[in-house]
């Protein structure tokens, strides 16, 4: 399987994600605490899905006594968390601002 594509978009997903890391989480929620819509959060869902990060389940309930459809639910897979983390660890250290040494006061300029 291929690792999904980091966008800035499903580095929110996953930081939702891994809030909770063994919970479960349907899409509204996601969407919600992610600040995405979903038009761009189920595409997102569906890679993760499909790299085998993330599982998810439809919740069986009877819509009618429940007054609502049937949510699906996403888990991370142990692979996903640990995929998960390293993405997000990937992104903080490359948005880190690079720190020559010519700009440092004292630093030496480069030869």
């Amino acid at each position: 399987m291929d690792e999904p594509r980091m966008t800035m978009a499903t580095l929110k997903v996953l930081g939702v994600l891994l809030s909770d890391p063994i919970g479960e989480h349907y899409g509204l929620e996601i969407a919600k605490r992610a600040g995405l819509a979903s038009g761009s959060l189920y595409p997102i869902l569906a890679r993760l899905e499909e790299a085998g990060w993330i599982t998810g389940a439809w919740e069986q309930i009877d819509p009618v006594a429940a007054g609502r459809r049937p949510r699906r639910y996403y888990t991370l897979t142990a692979n996903g968390a640990q995929h998960g983390w390293r993405a997000l660890d990937e992104a903080r250290q490359a948005l880190q601002p690079t720190l020559h040494p010519q700009l440092i006061p004292g630093g030496e300029a480069p030869a």
